[in-house]
């Protein structure tokens, strides 16, 4: 599989440090963004901690069409869940941290997804942007309920409060998500502080361009900031160029043609 990969982070324009945390392994096809939360510092702990565990334990999947990989996802968070938990339990200065975390796998023509909280996935796929995550918050349980719709949850008062964390509780049930890849998928990995700020037509337009997928990034940085940047903003942009079954038909057709 042949990969292309933007990522970054930035504080935005309001806030004076960086609670976000990120890892990009192209090799691995292993990404992940997490949004901490907590004063003192603790939410950037918690989301560094999250991101940690998670890679330690996913960075070696090297199959992931297996029936127990999306379990293995599952355990990831949740050790990195008990983890924290047990750090608030015994540092007073860390009571109450927690962290969102979503990560995106891709290998053997396929994708698999694990969420917690409301860091988003979206796939622009044929020039359409899906969001592939479903948020854990206050918002998306009225939008679900019929109270809010989609535009309303986004400018609610109450649209940064999350129902579901890593780290808030002794346990936590991650969601998972999987599907086929196909040549030309990007796929972005981002936290709440660039989807908050920019909506969805924009994210495809940016998402839509042709420049590298660095320079995408940093224009997706860039136009949250240029809205107020009210919050620390992560971005990881993941270009599909070839999958695995488009690179063993070029081989074939290659050795076909030779004979």
């Amino acid at each position: 599989m042949q990969l292309e990969v933007g990522q970054g982070t930035h504080t935005g324009m309001v806030r004076s440090g960086n609670e976000d945390s990120f890892f990009a392994d192209p090799p691995a096809g292993l990404f992940v963004v997490a949004d901490g939360m907590g004063g003192h510092a603790a939410g950037e702990i918690a989301s560094d901690m999250a991101v940690r565990i998670v890679s330690d334990e996913l960075r070696v999947v090297r199959d992931i069409t297996t029936d127990d990989v999306s379990t293995k996802v599952s355990d990831a968070l949740k050790r990195a869940n008990q983890e924290i938990y047990e750090r608030t339990l015994t540092e007073v200065d860390k009571q109450g941290m927690g962290t969102t975390a979503s990560i995106l796998i891709v290998g053997q023509d396929r994708y698999l997804i694990g969420q917690v909280g409301d860091s988003r996935i979206y796939l622009l796929r044929d020039g359409k942007l899906t969001q592939l995550t479903k948020d854990h918050s206050y918002v998306q349980e009225q939008v679900d309920a019929g109270f809010l719709t989609p535009e309303q949850a986004r400018y609610h008062p109450y649209s940064n409060v999350i129902t579901r964390c890593v780290g808030a509780g002794s346990d936590v049930e991650p969601d998972t998500y999987t599907g086929e890849l196909k040549r030309g998928d990007t796929f972005l990995v981002a936290s709440d502080g660039l989807t908050g700020m920019v909506d969805d037509r924009r994210l495809h337009h940016l998402l839509s361009s042709r420049a590298t997928a660095q320079r995408v990034v940093e224009a997706l940085i860039s136009e949250a900031n240029g809205r107020g940047g009210l919050d620390n903003i992560t971005a990881i942009v993941v270009r599909i160029v070839a999958t695995d079954a488009d690179r063993a038909a070029t081989k074939a057709g290659v050795a076909a043609a030779s004979k």
